[in-house]
Order: structure tokens, then sequence, then C-alpha cells
């Protein structure tokens, strides 16, 4: 399996925020701005709010792997981060990927949905 490419800069993460667009929901929020890269690049973001080392690094993997698993189904060619929220840690499996996938549709990085 092919690591994602990612956001790490600071400055890639800042422009994002200004001015990227983004949607809210119940386990995670999302930013996505076009990037004329071709291809996509993702940033987790998991606040020091939401627990200690563990609880935070299971709320990274669990938002990595729903990226990965529904990465097929994305336009291409955008920058995307997902920031966690308290309930990314422990809400089961299926609500997170289906808000994954609602907040996709709502800034229309679905391919094949206009």
């Amino acid at each position: 399996m092919k690591r994602a490419v990612t956001l790490k800069e600071n400055y890639e993460f800042r422009r994002l925020y200004q001015k990227g667009a983004s949607a809210v929901g119940g386990g995670m929020v999302l930013y996505c701005r076009k990037n004329r890269l071709g291809h996509n690049r993702l940033g987790v973001t998991v606040s020091v709010k939401l627990g200690h080392a563990v609880v935070r690094n299971r709320a990274r993997r669990r938002l990595r792997e729903v990226y990965r698993l529904n990465g097929d189904k994305l336009r291409q060619g955008y920058d995307i981060i997902l920031v966690a929220r308290t309930r990314t840690a422990t809400a089961p499996w299926k609500d997170l990927n289906s808000t994954f996938l609602r907040l996709c549709r709502k800034l229309d990085l679905l391919e094949g949905e206009a």
C-alpha cells in the first residue's frame, strides 16, 4: 500500500484555514482547497484538548483510514485537512465513514457527483 501525500508545513495549513472551504460534521471538520498539483494531499490535525497521546493517535489513525478507504472516490487536485473532534476517537466506524462522505458531498469533492 502506498502512503498518502501529506501536508506538513505550517504555512500550508494556515493557507487552507484562511482561504479554504470548510464543512463541519459530528466527528470532524473538513477543509479543502484546489492545489493545481493533479493529486490530493492530506493533513490531519488533532488538538491536545482531545486527550492524552494514546487518544490523539487513535483519532489520527481513524481519520487517515477513513481517507484511505474513500480516497478513490474523491476528485483529484485538492488539499484536504481533517480536524478531529472529541467524538472522533470513540464514534462507531460507520458513523465516522458516513460523516466523511457527507462532508465531501457538501464540498463537492466526490467524483461523479455534480
